[in-house]
């Protein structure tokens, strides 16, 4: 009966915390305006979580963002003038896609530069390990030409 009871008491337990990380759904009645906010959801990133977008944050500071994206919305404001304002506040943190610039271009072009040193750096050693054919070939004429002499 105890074993009966603290289950009971874990689950509702559990979901009484469970209903505390719900992230608040705003639903618009235009549908094209829904698209826009699902998509900037996805787009923002919460800065309390970092690793996690507006949408899926439960976080005080992701939901006063939420609130603000609605707003801004209903104001008439477009996609680029919301993320400009979240950059312009926030930084560009904010987004999961920070825009190419003079900053973040090491971001974007940083992994390739280190694959294609890694890559030089692979093959180089790997040259620098066989050894080459014409020190074969003169090292092999050197044998014969040592080997006739003592003949």
């Amino acid at each position: 009966m105890k074993i009966l009871a603290f289950l009971i008491f874990g689950m509702v337990i559990g979901d009484v915390n469970g209903q505390t990380f719900l992230v608040d759904e705003k639903t618009f009645t235009d549908g094209s305006n829904q698209l826009r906010y699902d998509t900037l959801m996805e787009e923002l990133r919460c800065l309390v979580c970092q690793n996690q977008s507006l949408a899926d944050s439960s976080a005080g500071l992701a939901q006063d963002l939420r609130k603000k994206v609605v707003a801004m919305i209903e104001d008439g404001s477009d996609d680029q003038e919301i993320k400009d304002y979240m950059v312009q506040r926030y930084g560009e943190f904010i987004l999961y896609r920070p825009r190419l610039n003079y900053s973040t271009i090491m971001l974007w072009f940083g992994p390739f530069i280190l694959l294609v040193v890694a890559i030089g750096i692979v093959v180089r050693i790997i040259r620098s390990s066989q050894p080459s054919h014409t020190n074969q070939e003169v090292s092999s004429e050197k044998k014969i030409h040592h080997d006739g002499e003592h003949s």
